[in-house]
């Protein structure tokens, strides 16, 4: 039995560990703080890390229908997740860089949230570490208490949070040294890297 204070400790680590790794959700995040604001970043984040806490939740409730349904459509996922980063690259790329304001900003929030979400959700890398960080930290079992199960979510969720929101606050650092060439560079650095991510996506499958 988990005490519950060290299950969540050991929830947050699975949080932080499925975050950490770079990848086109990292890329997002820090382009969108920079050209877009703090608050975008966070949004952005956010979705990764709802996303995060809904692989604990799979982990955690023992969702064998979920977990047997990503398996099985492993292929599916990966060209959609390839494609979907091949498209926001495309995007990125010949996106003008415009101050946000009124209900343009809030609609950018909200697309950016979803954006990430879909891509942490289809990301084949996150698919494939959450069972690993689950095993090494001791939480691969499904848990028989629902509170423990709960527990282990909404740690996940906070670890996976925490890392976006330093994120987002050590990008931010960045946008007072850059201009508007700069940030047109960062735009277009960002469409390349996706579009890197996208083609390993989408090479993983063959």
């Amino acid at each position: 039995m988990f005490e519950m204070p060290v299950l969540f400790l050991k929830a947050i680590g699975a949080g932080l560990a499925l975050a950490a790794p770079v990848g086109p959700v990292g890329v997002l995040c820090v382009r969108r703080t920079i050209v877009s604001g703090r608050l975008s970043g966070l949004t952005s984040g956010f979705g990764a890390a709802i996303a995060d806490a809904m692989f604990g939740a799979v982990a955690a409730f023992g969702l064998t229908l979920v977990s047997g349904f990503l398996l099985e459509n492993q292929v599916a996922i990966r060209v959609i997740g390839g494609v979907l980063m091949l498209a926001l690259a495309v995007r990125i790329w010949t996106t003008t860089v415009l101050e946000s304001n009124g209900g343009r900003a809030r609609e950018s929030l909200l697309r950016g949230f979803l954006t990430t979400f879909m891509l942490t959700l289809t990301n084949p890398i996150t698919i494939l570490a959450f069972a690993g960080v689950f095993a090494v930290l001791g939480l691969a079992s499904e848990l028989d208490d629902p509170l423990l199960a709960a527990i282990l979510v909404a740690g996940v969720f906070v670890g996976s949070a925490l890392w976006w929101i330093g994120i987002a606050l050590g990008a931010s650092r960045l946008k007072d040294f850059l201009d508007h060439g700069g940030l047109r560079w960062v735009n277009r650095f960002s469409a390349l890297l996706l579009v890197g991510f996208g083609i390993y996506a989408l090479l993983s499958v063959v």
